[in-house]
């Protein structure tokens, strides 16, 4: 008999197995058919007589997800069908992993961030879209750069609420930065994304940059969870979900 510290709390796909006792490990979930993701800003604009554009930002952003799978048997389909069931609809959320963000685009670097964590050079407050990252072994030149498209998340030490998804728009290095800012050291990146941050990060080896399969938190969109079986006994099954924050 073994014991188990935790049940998973990520649905099942070909990288997070679950258990029949709700473990990690055990049967590999489905893989996906087609993933939809889209970025929600919520803005307001608004023009004055004379032509000219105001724009604001009414509320906070949020990542919409749409999954399909391939007709799938009853031993692929019952894992993940379970696994969400016992979330009871929208009331508790989950972790998805993303096939395309599971590792940077850049092959190099993301060997380096599967082994290896930046940290916050400086600190960064609530609505800034840029931050500047340090590893003291990094190196663009021999460990890769991240790239426009690459996601990551915030790991805070002193604030477990921090489970923003946020996406790289660009990045700066000592050989390449915005004339008129001071130049990152050859182990620093200067990065860009968005959304803006959601909460404020302070600098040091707490508050750590992952690039390495960041999850989005989600929960089911959807609080009625229904799927189709055909003559040939396969299961078709889709999910909508929101990123939802603690």
């Amino acid at each position: 008999m073994a014991t188990f510290t935790d049940f998973t709390n990520i649905l099942p796909d070909p990288n997070n197995a679950i258990g029949e006792s709700g473990q990690a490990g055990g049967t590999a979930g489905p893989g996906y058919s087609s993933v939809k993701l889209s970025s929600e800003h919520k803005m307001m604009n608004t023009r004055t007589n004379s032509g000219r554009l105001i724009s604001r930002e009414v509320s906070g952003h949020k990542w919409n997800i749409s999954i399909s799978y391939n007709p799938m048997t009853r031993a692929e389909f019952e894992p993940v069908y379970s696994f969400l069931l016992q979330k009871r609809g929208s009331l508790t959320p989950f972790f998805v992993s993303l096939p395309q963000y599971k590792a940077p685009q850049d092959s190099t670097f993301a060997t380096f961030v599967a082994s290896n964590t930046f940290t916050m050079a400086a600190g960064a407050t609530a609505g800034d879209t840029t931050i500047l990252i340090n590893h003291a072994s990094y190196d663009k030149d021999t460990k890769g750069k991240a790239k426009p498209g690459d996601i990551f998340t915030i790991s805070d030490s002193s604030d477990s609420n921090h489970k923003k998804i946020y996406q790289v728009t660009r990045v700066e290095h000592d050989a390449d930065y915005l004339s008129g800012t001071t130049a990152p050291t050859a182990t620093q990146l200067r990065v860009h994304f968005i959304p803006a941050l959601q909460r404020s990060v302070a600098t040091g080896s707490g508050s750590e940059v992952e690039f390495n399969d960041p999850k989005f938190r989600v929960v089911l969109k959807n609080d009625i969870q229904e799927y189709e079986l055909n003559t040939q006994n396969l299961y078709s099954f889709s999910l909508k979900l929101d990123e939802a924050q603690p």
